[in-house]
């Protein structure tokens, strides 16, 4: 397939009520083996990309680097590839736009795209997240793939209460509906678990809703039964691949 076919075939999967499951991955190995395992696309997390390579979260991970990984992956697998590009490492439109398009040239099809200032407080204001989102979507009319564009709203993941997130709720429809008008492909909302809310958006979305598995999420059938169109996991099964790690080295050399 081409870039531009396997974009369209990502856009396809996402169903909502029958979720892609998205185990991410954070190396050219490790997509491989969920590819051959029979996964039919492929996303990153910058979490475990960033650690697997010594840095910490948050565009630490030098964007050259970044960039060498995702181009690595795209080559080992031909299954469509998703970034985990955080806020693009841009913060004005004009360096999201060269940014993404540096991405996709390594051969991505998708990108995540967070609202939150990275390296910085709360989140950019969703006035100036529209204009980085019509960016990034000019950028892929530019480069002639229709790059799917998960808008991720961190109010949710700002807010350790989650007795207050329900009061974030019309934050959280206002930023939706403006991230769809500006060319999102999906909307991102980490960190919301509650099942009540997590339908709320699903029945305002006009494009996929995306939900991150995390301690507390309802399980992948009440996710696609509240009308969910892709399931993240985010940096746990890079987390779980360590432990495992750790367990046999100490089971191994244990005398």
């Amino acid at each position: 397939m081409t870039q531009a076919e396997k974009a369209t075939q990502f856009a396809q999967m996402h169903q909502p009520g029958n979720p892609l499951v998205l185990y991410n991955i954070w190396d050219a190995g490790s997509a491989k083996a969920l590819v051959d395992a029979g996964a039919p696309a492929i996303a990153t997390g910058s979490w475990s990309v960033a650690d697997a390579q010594g840095f910490v979260d948050g565009e630490k991970l030098p964007l050259e680097i970044a960039m060498m990984n995702i181009s690595r992956i795209c080559k080992t697998v031909d299954v469509p590839v998703t970034l985990d590009f955080e806020g693009c490492y841009a913060v004005g439109p004009t360096g999201v736009a060269r940014n993404v398009t540096q991405a996709m040239k390594m051969g991505a099809v998708g990108i995540n795209f967070e609202d939150q200032m990275i390296g910085g407080k709360g989140l950019h204001s969703e006035a100036d997240q529209v204009k980085r989102i019509q960016a990034a979507r000019e950028a892929a009319t530019e480069f002639g793939v229709d790059l799917f564009i998960n808008a991720r709203t961190d109010l949710f993941l700002k807010e350790a209460n989650r007795d207050w997130h329900a009061g974030l709720m019309p934050q959280a429809l206002e930023r939706l509906a403006a991230y769809t008008d500006a060319g999102a492909s999906g909307y991102f909302i980490p960190a919301l678990v509650d099942p009540e809310l997590i339908g709320r958006i699903c029945e305002a979305a006009t494009i996929p809703v995306n939900v991150l598995m995390m301690p507390g999420c309802p399980s992948v059938q009440e996710l696609a039964d509240l009308g969910v169109a892709r399931i993240s996991h985010g940096p746990w099964p890079y987390r779980r691949m360590l432990e495992e790690l750790v367990v046999r080295f100490k089971e191994d050399t244990s005398a």
